[in-house]
């Protein structure tokens, strides 16, 4: 791997988390913001359709967390806290596609599981990263 990093420097490895973090965090704003604009009753019925407990709580739980979430993966505040929750989040999600709706892994005539895959990987990212130079985090500390 020196042949990778020496070229850089190991210590601009922690650059690396600054685009995953503000690339997940714009699509974690999209899935929350989405919801809540379509009608958070709409994905507690799907909820429940699926066999969730409380589904339009958990719609209201959900919607909020890929909403704010997706903020604080934006200014990079508590980038790698949140990250559990949403990497959580993200696990469910390819659960219920996987098990749940029979998605294939690739897309093709449905939606396949594989960005649920690549966020919640991404999500563990964040964790052991943490969010880069460039984020409140970086200020704060």
């Amino acid at each position: 791997m020196d042949w990778l990093t020496e070229p850089w420097g190991l210590q601009n490895l922690e650059w690396a988390a600054v685009p995953l973090r503000i690339a997940l965090g714009v699509i974690f704003v999209d899935a929350g913001l989405g919801k809540w604009r379509r009608g958070i009753r709409g994905t507690g019925d799907w909820f429940q359709s699926l066999g969730f407990p409380q589904p339009h709580l958990l719609a209201m739980g959900v919607a909020s967390l890929e909403l704010v979430g997706g903020v604080l993966l934006l200014l990079g505040l508590g980038t790698a806290w949140v990250a559990i929750p949403l990497a959580g989040n993200m696990l469910v999600a390819t659960w219920v596609q996987k098990t749940k709706l029979g998605a294939p892994f690739q897309g093709g005539e449905v939606q396949g599981y594989e960005l649920d895959v690549l966020m919640l990987l991404a999500c563990v990212a964040l964790i052991f990263l943490g969010a880069g130079p460039v984020s409140l985090d970086s200020v704060m500390n």
